[in-house]
């Protein structure tokens, strides 16, 4: 028969194995979901309780109420309201079908129909969740906005502009054709708007249309064929549709202030059955409620023992050994002679005679098991160690680690200091592995993280969202080029890392927040006076231009705008941001690129012609001029619509005699008209339309340095009378097209402190 020992051992290995692989629980068809008396499909849709129809005694309140439609459809549709409801789970959330949002045009570029559908659950526990859907625009000529309330205001969209079909990729929902962003959680009700730039002229044989829906993530799938006919199926009321998802709870009790459900327990409109769990819903307003551990059923039913005993053929005991069951449990009994617990899952039933070994065999077990399990451990270590390192070493051939060492092989003994290249982990124990809470930004092209360095340096470490591996060789001279930059009002960049998927940048930490922050925002509003704003438009330009002269070979911004100028405690700007910044070679004055940039900063000849230069940083360094003169961001649809963009805005005033108006009351108190005058004149002429109109970056900053100098002046008049009659209606007419300004240039041409004419009149 062979050794007892050696086959109690095998059987332990057998009974070991068959607990990997659980039985099955059964379903829960016989369990009722609805009140008695009441219907609980409808169609294809199971209606469960707290929802019903029929009898206001199927639903708990009229929250809840569906209408089941069979008079008109065959199916019968559940509807909730005027929605189609195609799926409702006990779990809290239901699934409708939401309108979708078009705007069409004809060859010639006029509109042929426009349908924009609002969508409201205001005073119901239904929210619509933040984690199904998304709200996704469709168009290569396309802009879109959702706006959404229930108390909390909030608005986001999508800007989309590309000429090319071959750039479009089936599945690829990331700006080009398709555009999708997160909304916010617990709001009841939303808005949403769609337009073009060009009304789709250029893109009409692929892209009539621009379309704008939110939609259950999970089944939306971009397709290019999308772009020429979305909507190909429209029902009766002209709209097309596609699936949302939505919250559900129960409302907490009136006047409960704590919210939670030991409180909710308390009241008499508690919902929870017998042998149910209450737990807060998802989106916060309320609770829902599941079965408890070995229950099964409507919790808002009250919830029936599981008799894990009656199904034949998954019984959970060894070798059909008796099982008993019990509330919410079950037991099993081991047979004569074995002792121990007869579960499939559990110890097993043990033979326990007297003359067997019990000491003998529970050490040779526990020996070989503590063996086996050692020996996979240590296997299953090395392997992922090792599989690891082959990712990181992957990553780092792909981001061009091997190309940056040999570039930065070149710098070694140079007094600058070279990037350096950070490890994974490193960044990660930086980033307290990069949570939430060191979040200090988000931009389009990346989230930026505070970190700290082992040597308690403070640091920004930029992740990116993409990588074109084309880029990778003009990636990596851009790390070496910037890491060489000494310049006082460059963010420094102090390194990268390339063993991750994206490669991450590592900057230095900037304190006081962006120069958007301190214009704009309403607890920072006109804290800044005008002589911190005409330095930091100074250091701005002063970098700028540094960047298309000085560097080698010249660097394009393409991004210049307030969010990315940077202060420290002393108000000094910092221009950072360079995901966006292309590389000039040196036989080249422009690039052929994908128009990228923000919207409202942007410059048009750009947009339109697709052919970046040094001037299209100059047109976005105009709009910051604006901004420090006005206080006003650069694209606001709250504003009246010849008012939206700042920048057209600005050049149509100063045509019209009426730019004083337009300026912050805080630049016209404190500076002197002579200097904002020259200040709003250099804005205009960076903001023309012609970029080989506009004046280099260089031009730029030494009329700047220039007026700095100028009110710094012990004989520049700095009358109040004269301010205050200026702020009163008797501003000069501004003669655009010279600059005979009289007010005050005798006294400069006397003292040889005359502003630079950039335009040689």
């Amino acid at each position: 028969m062979g050794d007892p020992l050696l086959m109690l051992h095998f059987l332990f290995l057998f009974l070991l194995l068959i607990q990997i692989f659980p039985a099955a629980v059964a379903t829960l068809s016989t369990f009722p979901i609805a009140k008695p008396g009441c219907r609980d499909i409808c169609g294809n849709v199971s209606v469960p309780y707290p929802f019903g129809f029929g009898s206001n005694n199927c639903y708990r309140d009229t929250t809840f109420e569906v209408t089941c439609n069979d008079t008109y459809y065959n199916p019968p549709i559940l509807f909730f309201g005027n929605t189609e409801v195609l799926n409702i789970s006990l779990q809290g959330q239901i699934r409708i079908l939401n309108f979708v949002g078009r705007h069409c045009y004809d060859s010639k570029g006029n509109t042929i129909s426009s349908n924009y559908p609002l969508f409201n659950m205001n005073n119901s526990p239904f929210t619509i969740s933040d984690t199904e859907n998304k709200f996704t625009a469709l168009g290569c000529d396309t802009y879109a906005y959702i706006n959404g309330s229930d108390g909390k205001q909030f608005r986001s969209g999508c800007v989309m502009s590309c000429t090319n079909k071959d750039d479009l990729m089936n599945g690829s929902c990331t700006g080009i054709g398709c555009c999708q962003t997160s909304i916010p959680k617990g709001f009841r009700s939303f808005e949403i708007s769609v337009g073009s730039f060009y009304n789709h002229i250029s893109v009409y044989d692929f892209n009539p249309c621009s379309y704008v829906f939110v939609v259950d993530y999970n089944w939306y799938n971009f397709s290019t064929s999308d772009l020429l006919n979305f909507t190909n199926e429209i029902d009766e009321s002209g709209y097309a549709r596609v699936p949302m998802v939505f919250d559900w709870a129960i409302n907490w009790p009136k006047n409960q202030s704590n919210r939670s459900c030991e409180e909710a327990m308390k009241d008499n409109s508690y919902e929870c059955g017998n042998n149910t769990i209450c737990s807060v819903s998802k989106n916060g307003v309320g609770y829902i409620c599941n079965c408890s551990q070995g229950y099964q059923g409507n919790p808002y039913l009250g919830c029936q023992d599981i008799n894990e005993c009656a199904y034949p053929n998954n019984n959970p005991c060894i070798y059909s050994y008796s099982c008993t069951n019990l509330p919410g449990n079950y037991s099993c009994s081991c047979p004569n002679d074995y002792q121990g617990d007869g579960r499939i899952n559990g110890s097993g039933c043990t033979h326990n005679p007297k003359q067997f070994p019990v000491i003998q065999v529970t050490v040779g077990i526990g020996s070989s098991l503590l063996f086996l399990l050692t020996g996979s451990l240590l296997v299953l270590w090395a392997l992922r160690k090792r599989n690891l390192s082959k990712l990181k070493e992957r990553f780092f051939k792909q981001n061009g680690g091997l190309l940056l060492k040999q570039q930065l092989s070149l710098y070694e003994g140079r007094s600058t200091e070279s990037a350096k290249i950070f490890t994974a982990e490193e960044l990660k124990k930086a980033t307290n592995n990069y949570a939430e809470s060191q979040i200090i930004g988000r931009g389009g092209y990346g989230t930026v993280y505070k970190g700290i360095l082992p040597n308690n340096k403070i640091v920004a470490i930029k992740k990116s969202k993409l990588v074109d591996e084309s880029q990778i060789e003009q990636f990596i001279n851009e790390v070496v080029i910037l890491s060489q930059i000494n310049h006082r009002n460059v963010v420094k960049l102090l390194g990268c890392c390339l063993e991750t998927e994206v490669p991450l940048l590592v900057y230095e930490f900037v304190t006081n927040n962006t120069l958007s922050h301190h214009i704009h925002d309403e607890e920072c509003k006109s804290s800044i006076s005008w002589d911190y704003r005409l330095r930091i438009a100074t250091e701005t330009a002063e970098v700028l231009a540094y960047l298309h002269s000085a560097a080698s070979p010249p660097i394009i911004h393409r991004d210049i705008k307030s969010t990315n100028i940077l202060l420290d405690d002393n108000y000094t700007a910092k221009v950072a941001d360079f995901g966006a910044s292309r590389l000039i070679p040196a036989d080249k004055t422009q690039l052929s690129t994908l128009v990228q940039g923000t919207l409202g900063y942007l410059d048009p000849e750009y947009f339109h012609s697709s052919q970046l230069t040094e001037k299209s940083d100059v047109y976005s360094f105009g709009v910051v001029l604006v901004e420090l003169l006005t206080g006003k961001i650069a694209l606001s649809f709250d504003r009246p619509d010849k008012e939206r963009n700042l920048a057209m805005h600005f050049v149509t005033s100063m045509k019209e005699n009426s730019v004083w108006e337009i300026l912050e009351s805080q630049v016209l108190r404190e500076g002197n008209n002579e200097q904002i005058y020259e200040v709003m004149e250099l804005a205009r002429r960076c903001l023309r339309v012609k970029g080989e109109e506009r004046p280099t970056m260089r031009e730029v900053a030494m009329e700047l340095e220039g007026l700095r100098k100028y009110v710094k002046h012990p004989w520049v008049l700095q009358n109040p009378e004269e301010v205050e009659s200026l702020l009163h209606g008797d501003q000069p007419i501004l003669d655009l097209d010279s600059h005979n300004n009289p007010i005050g240039y005798d006294s400069l041409r006397a003292q040889g402190i005359r502003p630079l004419n950039i335009d040689g009149r």
